[in-house]
């Protein structure tokens, strides 16, 4: 395994950001295991995989986590506002960083994680293999 840690600036996109650091470091698998900071700008998926909500106010990053590959990543974040209403749902561009993002990455160099289309759920979903 390898540990990846670096921090993103006021106005960068967190997502974009994530998946160049994954792309410019080759990463096949990975996931997120620690991120704190805050954001201006929020847009996050819910559930039903069709609806994005946008948030325009500064909020603190309370959990990021998912799985990263160069294939296409698979991350949900929760934020808090400033009355501590939590925010939750799958990271889209459009989520920019306010003062600072510390991110913390662990890469698994046993596995390589791909993306099929799976017809049951209408997604590409995340495929494992064993190096």
């Amino acid at each position: 395994m390898k540990e990846h840690s670096f921090r993103l600036k006021k106005g960068q996109d967190l997502k974009i950001e994530l998946d160049k650091y994954i792309k410019d470091n080759n990463i096949k698998s990975g996931a997120i295991i620690s991120a704190v900071g805050c954001l201006y700008e929020v847009v996050i998926r819910d559930a039903s995989g069709i609806n994005c909500t946008t948030l325009k106010q500064k909020l603190e990053i309370v959990s990021i986590m998912g799985t990263l590959s160069l294939e296409g990543s698979h991350i949900h974040i929760s934020v808090a506002d400033e009355e501590l209403k939590v925010y939750g749902g799958h990271l889209k561009e459009g989520c920019l960083i306010n003062t600072t993002a510390e991110i913390v990455i662990l890469e698994l160099d046993s596995y390589v994680y791909t993306r099929q289309m799976d017809e049951s759920t209408g997604y590409k979903e995340l495929v494992i293999d064993k190096i």
